[in-house]
């Protein structure tokens, strides 16, 4: 029974961090399409 426990543990701990770093990256990637879309605002502007 606890190595069930453990084992349920361990792998959602694993899926959260996995989580986590998907979402970072996901949100890097829309941080850079914003700056490029404000980037060409900005020259469209000149």
């Amino acid at each position: 029974m606890t190595r069930i426990v453990v084992f349920c543990l361990s792998a959602a701990a694993l899926l959260g961090v996995a989580a986590c770093e998907t979402v970072e990256g996901a949100g890097k990637d829309i941080q850079s399409a914003g700056g490029a879309i404000s980037q060409e605002a900005r020259e469209a502007q000149n």
